[in-house]
């Protein structure tokens, strides 16, 4: 068929163009889809490489856990003493801040008329003693009732009562030290008059302090008597000390017990009322040491490790046992554990991640110095 014949031929039939054209688009589409469906044998993804870290190995020791108290140094006795008797003060023995013995005069009170009722006392007493005499031998010849011989007794007991008390009431005027200790202050003056049980002296005992401190309930079970403890002061001083109390019932306010350390206190060196800091055991647990470079946290901020599982990151919180000026003491570890310490900030919990040791990094790191 001609050009010229072709084209009349199309011309007549306009219909049969578009039906071809249309053909030949499905036929194109189609073949684009095929083509879509067929499986990719390359990836489209580029592959990331894993990222490098360095871990150090550790192995577990057994470390005591310990708690940090804060108290004050008390007096190991503390006695204020009062007025056994009314009077008045007729002399101070010693002045605030004195050395006094036990049994040592601190102030003596007027001794008033009690000489003199002791002298009555007395002489009433040998009255009532041949009364009761003469009682008895009548009694055991037959000649006196049981009645009389009660009394006489009953009267001869109440005369030894009466020089008794007044021989106490005597003692008394003298105010006396109750044991060895410091005069911490004085309450009276010579000329203050004095009734039965006012203040007159305070005497502390300071051979030995007595630390008082409070422990939460979460740790009160852990503590034993007599357990040894290290007690640091303001300037740095530190000496051993022993519990010596631990309360059995807690503050209603605060839910914590109280407790008493006690240290020795040789030439009486260090004053009641100082600040201190007690260290006490509580338990030994399996723990690894690091340094705070080694710490790391979160995408939540929690502070923690990571460490190496199977080249796979994996963040622990950490769980202090003690603190020291090197590094911290963790437990909840293992017995061994690999932690990331160098590239620790670029990986997250959960990356698979290219590991070497320290002792292969520093290997390394040594080959490119020598060459």
């Amino acid at each position: 068929m001609s050009v010229t014949s072709s084209r009349g031929f199309f011309s007549k039939r306009p219909w049969l163009v578009s039906t071809i054209l249309l053909l030949l688009l499905g036929i194109w589409l189609g073949l684009g889809v095929l083509k879509a469906e067929e499986p990719s044998t390359q990836s489209d993804e580029p592959q990331v490489p894993l990222a490098r870290v360095v871990y150090q190995s550790f192995i577990a020791e057994n470390v005591d856990k310990k708690i940090e108290l804060y108290g004050r140094t008390a007096p190991d006795k503390t006695a204020k003493l009062g007025a056994e008797i009314a009077g008045k003060i007729v002399r101070l023995e010693v002045r605030k801040g004195d050395e006094v013995k036990k049994g040592q005069a601190i102030a003596q009170i007027d001794k008033g008329d009690l000489l003199i009722q002791i002298e009555r006392a007395k002489a009433m007493l040998n009255v009532r003693q041949q009364e009761f005499n003469a009682s008895n031998s009548l009694k055991s010849k037959g000649l006196q009732g049981e009645v009389a011989y009660a009394t006489a007794s009953a009267n001869l007991t109440e005369a030894k009562a009466m020089v008794s008390a007044a021989k106490l009431a005597l003692r008394n005027t003298s105010v006396k030290a109750p044991f060895n200790g410091i005069v911490d202050h004085l309450f009276i003056e010579v000329g203050d008059f004095v009734g039965v049980g006012d203040p007159v002296a305070t005497v502390i005992d300071l051979q030995k302090l007595v630390i008082e401190a409070d422990v939460s309930e979460r740790h009160i079970q852990q503590l034993t008597q007599n357990q040894a403890s290290k007690v640091r002061f303001i300037n740095d001083e530190q000496v051993t000390g022993k519990l010596r109390y631990i309360s059995r019932v807690s503050s209603i306010a605060t839910n914590t017990f109280a407790i008493e350390i006690e240290i020795p206190n040789p030439n009486k060196r260090i004053p009641a009322g100082v600040s201190a800091e007690v260290e006490l055991s509580l338990e030994k647990k399996a723990a690894i040491k690091i340094t705070p470079a080694m710490l790391a946290l979160d995408e939540s901020g929690n502070l923690g490790v990571k460490i190496l599982r199977d080249q796979q990151v994996v963040f622990v919180p950490i769980q202090i046992v003690k603190a020291e000026q090197d590094g911290v003491w963790l437990t909840g570890l293992g017995d061994k554990v690999d932690i990331i310490v160098l590239g620790q900030g670029f990986v997250r919990d959960g990356d698979r991640v290219e590991a070497i040791s320290v002792e292969d990094a520093n290997k390394i790191a040594d080959d490119n110095t020598s060459s």
